[in-house]
């Protein structure tokens, strides 16, 4: 049997994803790191990125994921994001929108909505670009 990681990725508020994978990838204070079956435990804070997941039958999902920790611990790895948006889900007019408005804003609160749209249309393009739709 080929070894196997159970994932779910979960917002405050509702669950977003969940499946078996071959691989995950996640944003860190440190970097991106790559999961397969058989890693390390790890416990790490999530920065405003992508979480890039491929499924055991080869589908690509990509996850925009803004804030939040991820937890990984014989094979099974666990996203909790204070907001995450499944990239099928994207509204990309909408994220667009959100973008044009918060650039070149100063605010914290601008900033953040900024990175926030920023993060959901990689997460949308990465979907479009890999020709599937979830």
């Amino acid at each position: 049997m080929v070894a196997e990681l159970q994932v779910a990725v979960v917002a405050v508020d509702h669950k977003v994803w969940s499946g078996v994978a071959k691989s995950v990838v996640a944003k860190t204070p440190e970097g991106e790191i790559g999961i397969l079956p058989g890693h390390e435990p790890v416990l790490s804070l999530l920065v405003d990125g992508v979480v890039r997941i491929e499924t055991t039958d080869g589908a690509k999902v990509s996850v925009a994921v803004h804030g939040g920790f991820f937890a990984v611990d014989s094979n099974e790895v666990k996203v909790l994001a204070e907001v995450a948006e499944l990239d099928s889900e994207i509204d990309v007019a909408r994220a667009q929108a959100a973008l044009d408005r918060a650039n070149g804003s100063e605010s914290p609160e601008e900033i953040a909505a900024y990175r926030r749209a920023e993060t959901r249309l990689k997460a949308a393009a990465e979907t479009t670009a890999s020709g599937l739709h979830n």
